[in-house]
């Protein structure tokens, strides 16, 4: 089951897509969130509890069906029909070719930011220490790599935030393999998605996929099925788990 988490709290949902342009629908499973609890960064986490991205400015209440919410990243409100029975404006229709070639730019910049964001990496000593992933970091690191292949004791390196300092060979080749998993999972899991959004036949098919579903498992490829595996294994769960 996928869950989103608001200011701190951890809601199951059946499904988050857009339905208009600045709008967007989330159903929860039972638990919700009431409209004061609204505002700052939603995360969004994968069945098998890896974050798979966060939106940001998406703090309005649009309109409130308790289980179902849709919200607005423009501030705009549902406007019901002045008259009873009046239709609203129906907005443009997009054709099922457009709105696959919509999700998969969505899709490809929540990848973007899901690799970007990073990892946290867990030291020889204990302690807990992040580290961002833009391509400018992931070139940083494979000339890393490089260094310790050569056999480098020492290596200079920085968390997000920290001054440069030495950290030791086994600490940057824990650095390095957590940050290549990192990418390498979210660059099969868009890809997988992407296979999926090709396979729809219906405009509702596409509307309900967003970046941290489950990828049904005719579109997984043997290696996000791999990586299903490992991720189930750390979250000590089920390896069947299908959690992208």
């Amino acid at each position: 089951m996928e869950k989103i988490k608001i200011k701190d709290q951890e809601y199951g949902i059946k499904s988050m897509s857009h339905v208009y342009l600045n709008v967007i629908r989330i159903e929860f499973f039972d638990e919700f969130p009431s409209v004061t609890e609204w505002g700052g960064d939603i995360s969004i986490y994968t069945a098998g509890g890896v974050l798979a991205d966060t939106l940001t400015g998406w703090g309005t209440v649009y309109r409130d069906e308790g289980q179902v919410v849709y919200l607005s990243n423009d501030g705009s409100t549902y406007d019901p029909p002045d008259e009873p029975g009046e239709l609203p404006e129906m907005p443009y229709v997009p054709t099922l070719e457009e709105l696959q070639a919509n999700k998969r730019r969505e899709v490809s910049a929540a990848c973007e930011r899901a690799i970007y964001n990073g990892v946290s990496v867990t030291l020889a000593g204990g302690s807990v220490e992040h580290f961002a992933l833009t391509e400018h970091d992931q070139i940083n690191l494979f000339g890393k790599q490089a260094q310790l292949a050569a056999g480098v004791e020492q290596l200079e390196y920085h968390a997000d935030g920290q001054p440069c300092r030495y950290y030791r060979a086994a600490d940057m080749q824990a650095i390095i393999t957590a940050a290549m998993w990192h990418v390498s999972y979210h660059t099969t899991y868009c890809n997988a998605i992407n296979m999926w959004i090709a396979g729809c036949e219906t405009a509702e098919e596409v509307t309900a996929i967003f970046y941290g579903a489950d990828v049904p498992e005719e579109y997984q490829s043997e290696v996000l099925q791999a990586y299903l595996t490992q991720i189930a294994a750390m979250a000590g769960g089920d390896s069947d788990e299908n959690g992208a």
